[in-house]
């Protein structure tokens, strides 16, 4: 699978993602090796705030992980997050983009160029500007999804 780091839009269709940027990120599971591991951004307009990080698009079900996408933008300027997720420009090199993942005893960093995730941000804004996200949310369709899973639509009908 060839990835390239350009943020393009998508026509919404069947629950297709507006925007995604294919990556390859690096990840360094000890000193001295570089893993490259294909991975997407994903952004849908009615879940305005948020942004799926799929990593292993390669595999029949990526890891995803989900996060605000107002935490993507603060860091790609500084310092951003706490616990799950962080985000920051690389200490090593400028250029990259150094997103963490953790889980109970465990930390992912992956390195990624930084100015592609500003272009799809910068794409994601233009389709939801800040401050109109909850003109785009379906909350009523994302009740119905939450009542399914939990096996209790019928009663919101």
């Amino acid at each position: 699978m060839s990835h390239r780091n350009t943020p393009r839009a998508w026509l919404r269709r069947n629950g297709e993602p507006d925007c995604v940027l294919l990556l390859d990120v690096t990840v360094s599971p000890c000193p001295g090796l570089r893993v490259s591991v294909p991975a997407r951004l994903r952004y849908h307009r009615a879940d305005p705030y948020a942004v799926h990080l799929d990593c292993h698009v390669d595999l029949e079900e990526p890891i995803t992980w989900l996060f605000a996408r107002e935490l993507l933008v603060e860091g790609l300027e500084g310092w951003a997050g706490i616990g799950d997720v962080t985000i920051r420009r690389s200490t090593a090199d400028g250029d990259l983009l150094a997103i963490a993942l953790s889980t109970p005893g465990q930390t992912a960093v992956l390195h990624t160029p930084a100015e592609p995730v500003r272009g799809f941000l910068e794409l994601t804004h233009r389709l939801v500007p800040v401050g109109t996200e909850p003109r785009h949310l379906d909350a009523e369709g994302m009740m119905r999804r939450m009542l399914e899973e939990a096996g209790g639509a019928e009663r919101f009908e």
